[in-house]
């Protein structure tokens, strides 16, 4: 138990929330598609996205077929490449499928096209809102989604 009086870091409270909120999955998968292209390099990257992250399965979209049974080949290095950038096991388990390639929006296509990563996006302050709608005091709960919008917003970049 800790002493009356003393504060807990700023960090170690966010960190707990977003556990308790459930966001702690969704944040390592957008640092996951944030750094997409530094883990799996250029070629791979232009052909593939990790859209989601499910129960410790990374579903990835794949540009067109060739490139879903040549990953198929790669899928044991992949995922023991993807584990060891986390260090730690959180995914045991990766399928592909054929779909649409978003536009790539990494970190420096947005500061070349004017934007601020760092800012919150309209869908981190969404998804905030979502997470503190039961906070009945309406001036601490935008106070708060703005914090926790920003917060995700800082840990994806």
């Amino acid at each position: 138990m800790r002493a009356q009086g003393t504060l807990d870091p700023f960090g170690a409270i966010l960190t707990t929330l977003s556990k308790r909120l459930g966001l702690d999955t969704h944040l390592f998968e957008m640092r996951l598609q944030r750094r997409w292209r530094d883990i799996v390099g250029e070629p791979m990257a232009l052909h593939t996205w990790p859209h989601h992250l499910r129960f410790k399965k990374l579903s990835v979209l794949v540009r067109n077929s060739v490139w879903l049974q040549q990953l198929t080949f790669l899928k044991p290095a992949l995922l023991a490449k993807l584990n060891e950038q986390t260090g730690a096991p959180l995914i045991t388990d990766i399928t592909f499928r054929v779909g649409d390639i978003p536009l790539g929006m990494s970190h420096d296509s947005l500061v070349v096209h004017g934007m601020d990563p760092t800012l919150p996006s309209e869908s981190m302050v969404l998804e905030a809102s979502m997470h503190t709608q039961t906070v009945n005091d309406p001036e601490l709960r935008d106070h708060l989604t703005r914090v926790i919008a920003t917060a995700l917003s800082r840990q994806t970049s």
